[in-house]
């Protein structure tokens, strides 16, 4: 028995010798290196990393001057339906009705008979512009006239023929 206890005693330290031995040639090493995850740091990438910072810094800026347009966009609709505000553009509406009104019937005045030598004129500014009209029994020429700070920037003549709209004062054939 002391025979194969010795026996294996050797068998057990060959068996551990064979395992080191094992692993020892199975393990290697290498030095430790550092490398950095950020491209700003590494180098790595850096190009691709810079386009991206530049196209995040852009489109925040884009959405921060939309949301600022948006606001005062919808500033500006809640001033325009304001009880006041509506009650103006519905006077002014009413204001323009009835100087379109006024022109037109000293357009294609009844009262009077005008002539070509003694024609129906009138003249009104409006907003600086200059409109002006002459019924001369046949024909109604209206004139206007688009100012701009001082200056004639054109003018627009339209001539009506009268006796296509139900009536003339003198002959319309001669």
């Amino acid at each position: 028995m002391e025979m194969t206890k010795g026996k294996t005693k050797e068998i057990v330290i060959i068996l551990a010798l064979v395992f080191i031995l094992v692993l020892v040639g199975s393990l290697s090493a290498d030095e430790l290196v550092h490398k950095f995850g950020n491209p700003s740091f590494s180098g790595i990438n850096q190009s691709a990393h810079y386009l991206t910072i530049d196209e995040q810094e852009r489109t925040r800026a884009e959405k921060n001057a939309a949301d600022i347009q948006d606001a005062l966009e919808e500033a500006e609709r809640e001033a325009d339906n304001t009880v006041l505000a509506k009650f103006l553009r519905n006077l002014e509406s009413r204001i323009y009705s009835t100087l379109a009104k006024d022109i037109s019937e000293s357009l294609f005045n009844y009262s009077g008979i005008p002539t070509s030598e003694n024609p129906i004129a009138g003249e009104i500014n409006l907003e600086g512009n200059i409109l002006k009209w002459i019924n001369n029994g046949t024909t109604i020429t209206l004139i206007i006239e688009e100012w701009f700070d001082g200056v004639l920037v054109s003018t627009t003549e339209i001539v009506i023929p009268v006796g296509r709209f139900g009536g003339c004062w003198v002959d319309c054939d001669g």
